[in-house]
This record gives structure tokens, C-alpha cells and sequence, in this order.
């Protein structure tokens, strides 16, 4: 990208940069110089190669989910972005989580086994999983002898 002698910086986006489309600019009618690109490969090449670079460095994830939605219609300024953002991480290219070649057999994060759709869902689904949990306790305290007084409720 010819970006070997390029000063790096220390942000991966710039905080008041607005990217739009194509679509939009037309609509709102503005008057920028911001042209599609003519060959948008070499940019859809960039944004392929930093969502592969995600996977280790998750601080630029946002940026490169931004500057994806781009892909088929870019703009200069959303090469511009991009050259932006591989500047950042040329600053601290050791930066990112290290990943071991021997890989071990320990779990170390499990995926949440149902979405709830609302927070009214959600609530039922805790609360019948606090109770799942009780009825198993007070189970297991009745098979090792232990009374355990429960306290009686109606529900309505």
C-alpha cells in the first residue's frame, strides 16, 4: 500500500469522521470532491486482510466493521480511512492477543446456549433456571438427610 516510510498514529479512526455512501451523498445532494473508487478491489484486498487481522487484534474491530460495510461501492475517503487504520497498527504492530501453537485441551469461554428476544424473556428464562436450581438442591439436601424447610407461595 506503499505505506513503509508512513508516520504512524495512535487512534484507528478519527472520532468526528463521518463515512457515508454513495447513496446518501446523492440523496442529501453535497457537493464533495469524495469520487467511488474506479477499481475497488485493491480496497476490498485491505479490508480483507485487517478482518483477518481482528482475530489477534481486537482493537480494531469496530473500524474494520465500519469501513466493511463499504465494500462494494468505496470512496476515497473510505481508502483513506482504511490507509488511516493500517498506520495504526503499523505503531504497535506487537500489539494483539498471542496465540500459542500448542494448544491445550481446557475450555476457556462457552457460548451462551439460548438469545432471548426481550428483557420480559429473558427475566422467565432466569427465573426458571433459579428455580431448576433450588428444586435440585433441595433434592440433593433430602438424599444426604437434611431437612430443609420451604417456604410456601402462591403464585397467581
Amino acid at each position: 500500500m506503499g505505506l513503509a516510510g508512513a508516520k504512524t498514529i495512535n487512534t484507528p479512526m478519527d472520532q468526528n469522521h463521518k463515512l457515508t455512501t454513495v447513496e446518501f451523498d446523492q440523496h442529501m445532494s453535497s457537493n464533495s470532491e469524495d469520487l467511488v473508487l474506479e477499481d475497488p478491489t485493491g480496497y476490498q484486498k485491505l479490508i480483507g486482510r485487517l478482518l483477518y487481522l481482528t482475530t489477534t487484534r481486537q482493537d480494531i474491530a469496530f473500524a474494520v466493521q465500519s469501513l466493511s460495510q463499504f465494500m462494494h461501492s468505496p470512496k476515497r475517503s473510505h481508502l483513506e480511512a482504511a490507509m488511516r487504520l493500517v498506520r495504526y497498527v503499523k505503531h504497535a504492530p506487537g500489539m494483539g492477543i498471542m496465540m500459542s501453537a500448542t494448544g491445550d485441551d481446557l475450555l476457556k469461554s462457552k457460548k451462551q446456549a439460548t438469545v432471548s428476544r426481550s428483557l420480559a424473556e429473558a427475566e422467565y428464562r432466569a427465573m426458571a433456571s433459579s428455580v431448576a436450581e433450588v428444586i435440585w438442591m433441595t433434592g440433593l439436601f433430602k438424599e444426604l438427610g437434611v431437612n430443609i424447610k420451604v417456604p410456601v407461595t402462591l403464585f397467581f
